[in-house]
């Protein structure tokens, strides 16, 4: 019995001795905030200041010091996001994270973004060149001085390599990827082509919606709705059940048009004149957050705002003259180019010239702790070849950003703007992914344009797959910055960007065919209408809004099937009336009735779409409808006509289907939270703020201490305050140029990514709650001065290897 103990007495010493000096090592990596660092790279002093959310404020005399300055404290704060970032684009998970990713990389290093980023960096002007090579030697001077790493490379193992200048660029793929780079759109369009009527997929796919055409005032000269294609839909109807339905999952109710808001107000509507922006940037939420925030003095200029770790532009923000902000254009900047192979030789594929052999590419996959595996890419003279064939045959990915031509670090410039005018010619010019840029100046005006490479497409519009072998399909080149569209100072006194379609049918381009629905550009718009001396702290609480009018059809066409009637004669039925008449119109996280709300209309759309939807899954085993759905449902919700009852073999009538549709949300509802009552169930039990770590699951507990509290979360997908399935605001801003003293910003988790950082989540409740905090970076409570070193000293550091300690679980 002693002996066993003594032995358990051992165990627990040494696991206790291994806690101790895990957490030693953890907390040797927290960052230096104070006192003086060498950076060889510096041609002269930078003094880096930083608040008490640990913002810094970096005053150099030049903007390649500046730069310099920026790489070495963005790898203090966050070096494994930027090298988890780098590596995602590049397809290197494996190497890191072992046999899970194998595939994940195999996909992605089809777009051979390596390739392409050193294209982009032997492209680049001297100018950006200059300030991509200066924050690429900043990173490297923090890894040479680093004793310790930050605990995610001690936990998995590996070493940081050092940064290079196309490790940036790789980064700002990965942007494309996310806002520009989709390919479903495409692909279910390109099937539903095939496998429905003319008439039923232009129904199902509808170019505008009732809140967009309200927001043109009925200017879009997009030709009216066709009447809704009866017989055609009947011929396609299937008999299926509620649980084949959900099985299914042919309707997607995906996150799609959740993007982000911009708006800006002119100085007639503010309380003195001034032009004020707000925008708030939705994306998937997660540990650390994907902004980092900075403010840059140099050369007489002062710019504050929001970058991506790892890439030196300054997203959104304001430089005392010019306030910009960004949202998603939802638009079309990638085809799949479908490939007419030579039936007497694979290898070859047609194009405008004749046949013509494909370029093969061979890449090494390597894996942590297995075989490495080479994996060979095809490549056309339009881009590589897809990985996932559509409708059985292969596809070409052509691709803004897999052409060194369409990018580059343009939005530099941004820091030298004076105007709107000037700022519009910049953004224009610029090759990031493209956006709607929203703008704003110190003399009141205020503007809307685009900003990255859109294609000027021959022979087709890009909606769909389709072969450019003749030549007679294709794209001829880029929209020129002149043919750009711009709005400036219009006469409502505001602008008004939520992914929804900003442009009438008759620009000559083609920018996108699915855009957003414009529920919160029009709820943003009904909002700013009526304001007038309008400041900052007015435009902050607009995007707290939480109102939801849009919801307001599916509780209305409930209450209407709910009659004193049907309630007698199914009472189990009389607390789903409560409920719906208890919603309050919000999105509270208090909010009762909602969530029974937002459920009744997932149910419907699934239920009233999928049966006209099988031959598209006939066609690809693959495919889902997703965009929006809203329009043509409401359309079949309102008319109700008999000969589209989407189940006439179990209901005589809508009313008896729409009945079972109430019965069956409430059936999933109660199966899903059996211990709350409807009328008690409250919004923020379903909706939440859940933001984790990459790395929460590697270890039992790690979760605790890397998240975001799990909280109840106030906002919808259809509201102003966008919050849902882990989307949100990533950050929110509130700024007139000239007046950033004034200004908000403020953003979920904090700035640093060490977990024992004062600010690895001390914005996190001003975030969760709504609370303001300033735009400008507070006063200083640390100062960290970096100092140039002599070129010999510097040799002498630049050839001390990296080796940090590791600790593998």
């Amino acid at each position: 019995m002693k002996r066993v103990i003594r032995s358990l007495i051992v165990v627990f010493l040494v696991l206790a001795a291994g806690v101790v000096y895990l957490v030693s090592m953890v907390r040797a990596s927290l960052p230096v905030l104070d006192g003086q660092s060498d950076m060889p790279s510096l041609h002269e002093q930078v003094m880096v200041t930083s608040d008490a959310f640990g913002i810094p404020t970096i005053t150099g005399r030049s903007r390649e010091d500046a730069s310099r300055a920026l790489g070495y404290v963005t790898a203090r704060d966050r070096l494994f996001q930027m090298d988890l970032l780098r590596r995602t684009a590049a397809g290197r998970l494996a190497e890191v994270f072992g046999e899970t990713m194998r595939h994940t990389d195999l996909k992605q290093r089809t777009f051979g973004f390596s390739g392409t980023a050193g294209a982009i960096a032997a492209r680049l002007p001297r100018d950006q060149r200059d300030v991509l090579e200066a924050f690429t030697e900043g990173v490297n001077d923090y890894l040479t001085q680093m004793k310790t790493p930050p605990f995610e490379f001690l936990l998995l193992g590996y070493e940081p390599e050092r940064w290079r200048g196309e490790d940036s660029l790789l980064i700002l793929l990965a942007m494309f990827q996310m806002l520009n780079g989709a390919e479903e759109e495409e692909r279910m369009r390109t099937v539903m082509g095939q496998a429905l009527p003319s008439e039923v997929a232009t129904f199902l796919l509808p170019e505008t919606d009732p809140y967009t055409e309200a927001l043109l005032n009925g200017e879009s000269h997009i030709s009216a709705r066709s009447p809704i294609p009866v017989r055609a839909l009947t011929a396609l109807r299937r008999p299926v059940d509620q649980m084949q339905v959900r099985r299914t999952a042919m309707v997607r109710m995906g996150r799609s048009g959740l993007g982000s808001n911009g708006w800006a107000v002119h100085g007639a509507k503010t309380v003195d004149g001034r032009a004020v922006l707000a925008n708030d940037m939705h994306l998937d939420l997660a540990v650390p957050n994907i902004w980092y925030r900075v403010q840059l003095r140099y050369e007489q200029i002062e710019v504050t705002g929001v970058v991506v770790p790892g890439i030196p532009i300054v997203v959104a923000g304001a430089n005392g003259f010019v306030a910009w902000g960004v949202t998603n254009v939802e638009g079309d900047f990638l085809d799949l180019v479908r490939l007419e192979i030579n039936p007497a030789d694979s290898n070859e594929y047609r194009t405008p010239g004749g046949w013509k052999r494909f370029t093969d590419r061979r890449e090494v996959i390597t894996v942590k702790g297995a075989q490495d595996s080479v994996a060979e890419f095809k490549e056309t003279i339009w881009g590589p070849v897809s990985q996932d064939p559509l409708l059985k045959g292969p596809v070409a990915v052509r691709w803004t950003a897999l052409d060194p031509e369409a990018v580059d670090l343009g939005q530099l410039a941004m820091d030298r703007v004076r105007s709107v005018s000037e700022a519009i010619a910049v953004m224009n010019r610029a090759g990031g992914p493209a956006n709607n840029i929203i703008l704003a100046d110190r003399d009141g005006h205020i503007a809307w344009t685009y900003t990255g490479k859109i294609p000027v497409r021959r022979g087709f519009d890009g909606s769909v797959s389709v072969s450019w072998a003749d030549g007679r399909a294709g794209w001829a080149g880029y929209v020129s910055p002149q043919a750009f569209p711009k709005i400036s100072d219009p006469p409502s006194g505001y602008l008004v960007s939520a992914n929804q379609r900003m442009l009438a049918a008759s620009y000559p381009y083609v920018v996108g065919h699915s855009f957003a629905n414009g529920y919160r550009a029009f709820r943003i718009s009904q909002r700013l209408g009526p304001m007038t001396k309008i400041r900052e702290r007015d435009l902050f609480e607009l995007q707290l809004d939480s109102t939801s009018q849009f919801y307001e059809f599916y509780r209305r066409l409930a209450q209407e099937v709910l009659t004193d009637t049907v309630i007698q004669r199914t009472p189990s039925l009389a607390k789903a009336r409560h409920a719906f008449e208890a919603w309050n119109g919000r999105a509270d996280a208090d909010s009762r009735g909602f969530a029974l709300v937002v459920h009744f209309r997932d149910v419907l759309s699934r239920s009233v779409l999928t049966p006209f939807l099988f031959s598209c899954r006939e066609r690809d085993a693959q495919f889902s409808y997703d965009g929006d759905l809203d329009t043509p449902l409401r359309e079949l919700l309102t008319t109700q006509i008999p000969e589209l009852n989407p189940d006439p073999d179990r209901f005589s009538g809508w009313p008896e289907f729409l009945l079972n549709a109430v019965d069956q949300t409430v059936r999933e509802l109660e199966e899903e939270h059996p211990s709350v009552s409807l009328t008690e169930l409250t919004w923020g039990q379903l909706n939440r703020v859940r933001i984790e770590h990459p790395l929460a699951g590697a270890l039992p507990g790690l979760g605790y201490i890397l998240n975001m509290p799990d909280e109840p979360a106030s906002g919808c997908g259809q509201c102003v305050r966008v919050m849902q399935d882990g989307l949100g605001a990533s950050q929110r801003l509130v700024v007139s140029p000239g007046r950033q003293g004034d200004g908000i910003l403020h953003m979920p988790g904090g700035q640093s990514g060490h977990p024992f950082s004062p600010h690895y989540r001390d914005q996190q409740h001003y975030w969760s709650d709504g609370l303001p905090l300033p735009f400008l970076a507070g006063t200083p409570v640390h100062t960290l001065t970096l100092v140039p070193r002599s070129r010999t000293a510097q040799m002498v550091v630049e050839q001390k290897p990296i080796r940090p300690t590791s600790i593998t679980p």
